[in-house]
């Protein structure tokens, strides 16, 4: 056995750059969140507008620049919380090369790899670096993440493999020929674990939105600039002042800043139930998953097990006992089944190995021969025997309690024959118990109460699994299917599925076909796994989750980890998922109704002047302050959006979040710009008023604003809990304050005190409110008639 380099070679070969030293994640940089929250385009323009009101001297007027302060702020502080969890777990959950050096072997992260180490191979181990093969004893290789083919391909000395794929079966070494930036893992790490907001239907969503309204802004922004600089005939700072009040609340800048750290704070929570997610935008995945594909060994049931009893078939007890441990012995990276067998055969024969077939999960049985004490054989009872033998049944009976049953024979042929396993003689039956998680019946609960469907998926007997399955009162939908009488065909392998809940025997190709064909159904579908078998099908589902315990491969392709092996972990991280959608699109109708009523208020008033030239009338000035419009967003948006994007969500995301969006924000803007400028119409006393009565017409305006914009905000929050039924009492709370206080009515310049003006404004909000209502209930039917109609389509 090649002992490795020694301490003197690896430190020559880092002086000499031939290392595998790449970053552990390819996060962004502190220097680059700042920028990234800093430099946007919402910022920009608000900081325009802050040094116009500025350069007038009105400080007060300004406060709406605090909200770039929040912006960049609130985003910076988060993401840089979000990149210090992500930094911290992807450490914990790297894979750990097996490394000789010296003659010794140790684990190592892959960046303290150097070019021609000696690294060991066993089941589920990720090669890191490429290599040549120097040592192999039955070892197959699954180049499907590099090639797409998912056969798995046989090494022996001298080939070459490539990082980025991973051990099916068999053991060896390799030595590394290719490290650091040309090895293939660099490029894959490098793509795989970006901290980026990737492309998702929210966030292209929100950009489609911000091209209308910038669409919009424009005709309405220089409409207003045009009016108020130069037909209203108002001096140069109230002009200035209006014309930052129009254009200020166009700008949806909450929105942004919601969307822009809602995934980080998921991830964050999530990182403290130690969920590790390796692809953010895995965020918004888990919000719209309805199907949930189990594995059993690992996720309902704990990987340990133990033997309960062995039934000889055949021969003397003694030899079935030698046999046993003989082979537990001979495997040197043992599964749970044989580790089992090892712990309780611990006195091992002197026998001599001379042939090995590794387990596999293709074939499901491994071997080892012994020369003249015998070929023995481990497997699946079904398999190796004729399924209608009353072995075979007993197996099944045992099974059916949720015994995990092996055979044990004896064959004629050498165990790396060709024609292995050939004719086999059953010598005994090795039952052993598995251990239901103690969290898995309450986490199976969670899901059905949320209408999300949970298909057993395993590779153990199928009898096996379904009584695992209907201990934990999984409705099973009748007999676990054999994975072996599944049809290859996808449509009619949809159709078992729809009918099926759990199923056993299944091979990782499967396994794969299985998620397709869900997907193919429109169906959202999370996998969960931790063994080498279900690597194909945790990267081809819409979200692979693995469990921190299992191998490396597994954790490599998986969009969530679970560290701390906790199924029950899983309702989390789905509810955070939905908790984050659902309220970015509930306080999206806030932000957007805002943006359509500034536009249309902005637009009426702007249009007063090109209008003036040709019929004579005298245009009108812009009714609010940009003090008004920052207390305007105060407790119908800003607060109550803050508190409404923590609260719990568990409905399920649904598609087509521009149209659910605009069909509540587009009519109930209209109504409060509308409305809004009819009263400021009512209420303003023509270019000769006097200041009072320009404060009046402002404050009437603002008055019916606000009464519409919080039925706005009543509507946004249903369903009623107390906290939400607090929250808009507070809110109308907080404004009665302002418009009573006398101090606070001077300070924003409030006059409420001509009776008739606001009493015209008070009717005009109620009637807004019911126009708002009808709205809700009208776009609340069309969304109901549209998802009845996508149902019937599915």
């Amino acid at each position: 056995m090649t002992s490795g380099l020694t301490s003197a070679e690896v430190t020559e070969r880092r002086r000499d750059g031939r290392s595998n030293d790449i970053p552990d994640r390819a996060s962004r940089s502190v220097s680059d969140i700042v920028r990234a929250n800093v430099f946007t385009r919402i910022n920009a323009i608000l900081t325009v507008l802050l040094i116009i009101v500025l350069a007038t001297g009105s400080v007060i007027d300004a406060m709406f620049g605090l909200l770039i302060v929040a912006n960049s702020g609130i985003g910076i502080v988060q993401e840089i919380r979000a990149k210090r969890t992500l930094d911290a777990l992807a450490i914990v959950s790297a894979a750990k090369p097996s490394v000789r050096r010296d003659g010794q072997v140790s684990e190592l992260a892959p960046n303290e790899v150097v070019q021609d180490d000696v690294i060991e191979l066993g089941p589920g181990d990720q090669i890191v670096v490429d290599g040549d093969v120097i040592e192999a004893s039955a070892l197959e290789v699954d180049e499907s993440l590099l090639t797409g083919e998912a056969d798995p391909v046989h090494k022996t000395e001298g080939t070459h493999v490539l990082s980025g794929s991973f051990v099916v079966s068999g053991s060896g070494a390799y030595r590394a020929t290719k490290v650091g930036g040309e090895a293939y893992a660099a490029k894959l790490a490098d793509e795989a674990s970006k901290f980026t907001l990737v492309a998702s239907e929210l966030r292209s969503g929100i950009d489609r939105i911000l091209k209308i309204i910038t669409y919009l802004m424009i005709p309405a922004g220089l409409l207003i600039v045009y009016n108020q600089l130069f037909a209203s005939g108002e001096s140069i700072r109230p002009a200035l002042n209006g014309m930052v009040a129009a254009l200020v609340p166009m700008v949806p800048e909450g929105l942004v800043l919601l969307t822009s750290i809602a995934f980080a704070v998921g991830v964050v929570r999530l990182g403290k139930r130690n969920a590790l997610v390796q692809e953010l935008p895995a965020i918004e995945g888990l919000a719209r998953v309805d199907t949930v594909c189990a594995d059993k060994t690992g996720t309902l049931t704990e990987n340990g097990m133990r033997v309960s009893d062995v039934r000889v078939l055949a021969g003397d007890r003694s030899e079935v006992s030698h046999a046993l441990a003989a082979s537990a012995a001979a495997d040197p990276r043992p599964n749970a089944s044989v580790a089992a067998i090892a712990e309780a055969y611990d006195e091992v024969p002197p026998w001599t190995q001379t042939a090995v077939a590794p387990f596999s999960s293709a074939n499901k049985w491994s071997g080892y021969s012994f020369g003249e004490n015998g070929n023995w054989i481990l497997g699946a009872p079904d398999v190796l025997l004729d399924p209608t033998g009353d072995v075979a049944r007993t197996a099944e009976a045992l099974g059916s309690s949720g015994l995990r049953v092996l055979l044990l024979a004896t064959s004629d042929d050498s165990v790396d024959a060709p024609s292995a396993p050939g004719a086999v003689t059953a010598r005994a039956l090795v039952v052993l118990e598995q251990k239901v998680r103690s969290d898995a019946r309450e986490t199976l609960e969670y899901f059905q109460s949320q209408d999300v469907v949970v298909k057993v998926i395993s590779g153990d007997n199928a009898v096996s699994v379904g009584a695992v399955a209907g201990s934990l009162g999984l409705d099973v939908g009748g007999d676990a299917v054999d994975g072996r009488n599944l049809p290859d065909d996808r449509d009619a392998l949809a159709a078992v599925l729809d009918t099926s809940t759990t199923f056993g025997r299944v091979r990782p190709d499967q396994k794969r076909e299985m998620v397709a064909a869900l997907q193919s159904r429109g169906h959202t579908v999370a996998m969960t796994g931790d063994g080498v078998n279900d690597v194909l099908a945790l990267k081809d589902a819409d979200i692979g989750v693995a469990m921190g315990s299992g191998s490396p491969a597994t954790r490599a392709v998986a969009q969530i980890v679970l560290l701390d092996n906790k199924f029950a972990t899983l309702p989390y991280v789905v509810a955070e998922g939905r908790r984050v959608i659902g309220n970015i699109e509930r306080v999206s109708n806030l932000f957007l109704t805002k943006t359509v009523y500034s536009v249309i208020l902005a637009f009426l008033v702007g249009v007063s002047g090109p209008l003036s030239q040709l019929f004579g009338f005298d245009p009108l000035p812009y009714p609010f302050l940009p003090r008004h419009v920052t207390i305007a967003a105060w407790f119908t948006i800003g607060i109550p959006a803050f508190l409404l994007s923590l609260a719990p969500n568990n409905e399920r995301a649904r598609s087509d979040f521009v149209g659910r969006v605009l069909r509540l924000a587009v009519p109930s803007g209209l109504i409060v710009g509308s409305l809004t400028f009819v009263s400021y119409l009512l209420a303003y006393a023509g270019p000769d008023a006097s200041a009072a009565q320009k404060t009046q017409a402002g404050t009437t305006a603002l008055i019916t604003l606000i009464v519409i914009a919080l039925w706005v905000l009543a509507v946004v929050a249903r369903p009623y809990v107390w906290w939400k039924i607090a929250l808009l009492a507070g809110s109308a709370a907080g404004y009665l304050i302002l418009f009573s206080v006398p101090v606070l009515r001077r300070f924003f310049q409030l006059d409420p005190s001509n009776v008739s003006a606001t009493t015209s404004a008070l009717v005009l909000g109620v009637i807004g409110a019911v126009g708002v209502e009808i709205a809700h209930r009208v776009a609340r039917r069309g969304r109901v008639s549209s998802s009845s109609g996508s149902l019937v389509r599915s």
